[in-house]
């Protein structure tokens, strides 16, 4: 299983998950339980598949990466 996006609207299973952040301030999802990938850090909000979907929607409000939007 690789990373989820916002645009897996798949919420029907009753995984709980993690959303997680990268350097580049890019958010995603991870199943609880499973070691983030490398890059990856735990952002501290966990639920179902559509309340982190949610949290992502709320915060990540600018979806250029952190490189390109200090520029």
């Amino acid at each position: 299983m690789g990373f989820m996006t916002m645009s897996d609207t798949n919420n029907d299973d009753d995984q709980e998950y993690k959303v997680v952040v990268n350097h580049e301030e890019q958010y995603s999802i991870w199943p609880m339980g499973r070691e983030n990938a490398p890059g990856w850090k735990d952002v501290d909000t966990t639920g179902s598949k559509a309340d982190c979907l949610k949290y992502i929607d709320d915060v990540w409000t600018d979806m250029r990466p952190l490189s390109l939007r200090k520029h």
